[in-house]
Order: C-alpha cells, then structure tokens, then sequence
C-alpha cells in the first residue's frame, strides 16, 4: 500500500459519480459497465442509441489520455509489481464480467449507481461482490501461494 494516495483516488471516484450522474441526466440509464459492454456486444447499441458505444469508447479514451499524461500511474501495471501476470488480470476482469451478466447484475451499477441511492438490494449485492473478492483474494495469495 506504499503507492496509495488519497487525493488521486478521491479525484477518481469523483470523476465515476460524475460520469455515473451525467449518464443518468442525459440518457436515463445507470451506469453498469458490463450491462453496456454486454448490450453493446449482442447489437443493443443500436437499440437505444449509440451512448452505450460512446460510453466505452470514452473509458478507453480516458485511460489514453492519462497513460500520455502521467505514465507514471501505470508503472508496474505490465504485471502488478511482478506478482501477477497482466494476462491473468485481464481474464479475471472478463469472468467478473461474464458472471456479473450472468447473474443480471452489475458491479458499477449496484456499486456506484445503487449505493449512492442507498438501495438495500445494491447494497446487499455490493457486501456480497466484495466479501467474495476478499475471499478469492486471501484463497490465491494465502492458501494456494500464487501471486506472492
């Protein structure tokens, strides 16, 4: 946690609400990363409009921008200080992707979007995402020593 810093991840989180708050003025709809890559993916786009298209190409765009901005936030991003392939990574984000779909769900969307309106189900599903993550994460790095 040396590299933690509270002002960037306060500046981050206030740039995700906005982002979150301004899709929901603009367009009404809440801001679930994997429900708009996954209705993007199967031709929804083109059912309600292309902000679902927009929206991704933005997030790309961001981490562009910020890559050519500061390079220094992605130090050590090729793989985590060493310990975990970025291939690894990647393939984790998809399954959280795919199993978020599967289960009609959204971790930014409960997350972010169903928090912010105190809803008990986004905040159940929320308590559930992430005591599921802390226990994959103590399984592989503590029990089966991968990633250390």
């Amino acid at each position: 946690m040396e590299t933690f810093t509270p002002y960037s991840a306060l500046a981050g989180g206030a740039l995700i609400g906005l982002a979150a708050a301004l899709l929901l003025l603009f367009h009404g709809r809440i801001a679930g990363i994997s429900g708009i890559l996954g209705e993007a993916l199967r031709g929804g786009a083109r059912e309600s409009g292309s902000f679902r298209i927009a929206f991704l190409v933005g997030l790309g765009a961001a981490a562009l921008a910020l890559r050519l901005v500061h390079p220094a936030a992605f130090a050590g991003a090729d793989s985590l200080g060493g310990a975990v392939p970025i291939a690894v990574v990647a393939g984790a984000g998809l399954l959280v992707g795919y199993g978020t779909r599967l289960g009609n769900g959204c971790t930014s969307g409960h997350g972010v979007c169903g928090v912010s309106r105190l809803s008990k189900r986004s905040i159940v599903a929320t308590m559930t995402f992430m005591a599921t993550g802390a226990l994959t994460t103590f399984v592989v790095r503590h029990l089966l020593g991968v990633g250390r």
